[in-house]
């Protein structure tokens, strides 16, 4: 990989030609259309919070440096940032007066036009030092990797965009990274995440690969069609929509995927399961409501996901204290289990850590988690009481 240090473009050099997209969050184009600010693998823009653009220029007024900016440059000529849109991005929006925005200066609140000469010149004139590199695209994204890790870290999905960039990630990131997309708030009922962070597109990805995101963009990366990642993603939220009518928030960020590819092919009764829902979500004794959805797609096969309320230490020693008591008095072992049996354990006394609490009436059958419906079992029949 070649690298070549400029120290002599100014602020106003790469200024020059910019266009902001308002729509996308984005700075487009600079250096009089020679710079692609933002390629489509990087993230959107993220500094115009008031505080982080505005740090920006006042970094330039006070004549400080603003760091190392990385370059690209491509066959063509043209060059792409790879590190350092977002300070790019926030002094060309002040400069330009591109979704404009103030800064307090010397008591004051200032436009670049209302800021005195020699401070507009301070910014204008202020050089930066940018490295351009020319590379095989391996070496590029390994760097890319690299001087990301300072700053605002990137997540796993940036990454990949960065490593497998080409037409199929730009017609990907137009549909799932765009927050303005009129379907996002019915995908983010069920995803979870910033959709301009890529949270979106990297469930997509995942829903349609199985798992295999890097495997799937890799084979895609130059094809300029992504019918079956759209396809797919509309089928599982279709497939969600037509089975609950529930959409709180433990439906968001469950393993959709996993459970259309699971479940898809069973029949429900979308009647059925939004009562069964309202009955669950309103039972105290469940403990992990996320749990729900699929203990009902399962016909409720699977109890552990819900995470039924344990009996607490106190109920525990009481009952454990009661039985006990009876069983030594009787003559009998104290896990009534036992005591109905005929073997060397018919008359055992069990210590509390080798007995568990169990439901008498089983919290399936509408048996309570409280000391009315608690007995002690020794752990080998309540384990062999569970298993069947």
């Amino acid at each position: 990989m070649i690298t070549t240090l400029f120290t002599d473009w100014t602020v106003s050099d790469i200024c020059k030609g910019f266009i902001y997209d308002k729509n996308e969050e984005k700075g487009l184009f600079g250096l009089d259309g020679k710079l692609i600010i933002q390629p489509e693998y990087q993230r959107n823009y993220i500094y115009g919070d008031g505080k982080r653009d505005v740090a920006v220029i006042e970094s330039l007024l006070k004549g400080y440096p603003l760091g190392l900016i990385y370059f690209v440059k491509n066959k063509d000529g043209m060059y792409e940032v790879l590190d350092g849109q977002q300070r790019i991005t926030s002094f060309a929006r002040f400069v330009n007066r591109t979704w404009p925005f103030a800064v307090e200066w010397n008591g004051k609140t200032r436009y670049i036009d209302s800021l005195d000469e020699d401070d507009r010149n301070r910014i204008l004139n202020a050089p930066l030092t940018i490295y351009v590199c020319e590379g095989e695209p391996s070496e590029i994204q390994a760097w890319f990797e690299t001087i990301n890790i300072a700053g605002v870290p990137l997540v796993q999905q940036e990454l990949r965009n960065a490593s497998y960039h080409g037409p199929f990630v730009n017609l990907a990131r137009k549909e799932f990274s765009n927050a303005s997309n009129a379907n996002m708030n019915r995908w983010l009922t069920y995803v979870k995440g910033d959709p301009r962070r890529q949270a979106v597109l990297e469930r997509a990805l995942d829903w349609v690969s199985d798992g295999n995101i890097d495997d799937y963009m890799a084979k895609h990366r130059d094809k300029s069609d992504i019918t079956e990642l759209k396809n797919h993603f509309s089928t599982v939220i279709d497939w969600i929509d037509s089975i609950f009518d529930y959409t709180g928030k433990e439906m968001c960020g469950l393993e959709w995927g996993r459970l259309y590819k699971d479940y898809h092919t069973k029949a429900y009764s979308k009647d059925a399961i939004t009562k069964r829902m309202d009955d669950l979500l309103g039972d105290p004794q469940v403990t992990n409501k996320k749990g729900i959805i699929e203990y009902i797609l399962s016909d409720e096969s699977k109890p552990e996901l819900l995470n039924i309320r344990v009996f607490d230490e106190s109920t525990k020693r009481t009952v454990y204290t009661q039985q006990t008591t009876k069983a030594k008095a009787d003559g009998v072992s104290n896990c009534p289990l036992c005591a109905i049996g005929s073997n060397a354990n018919k008359t055992r006394i069990y210590k509390i850590n080798e007995m568990d609490a169990d439901h008498t009436t089983a919290w399936k059958k509408g048996g309570a988690t409280d000391i009315s419906n608690c007995e002690m079992l020794c752990i080998t029949h309540n384990r062999g009481k569970g298993n069947k």
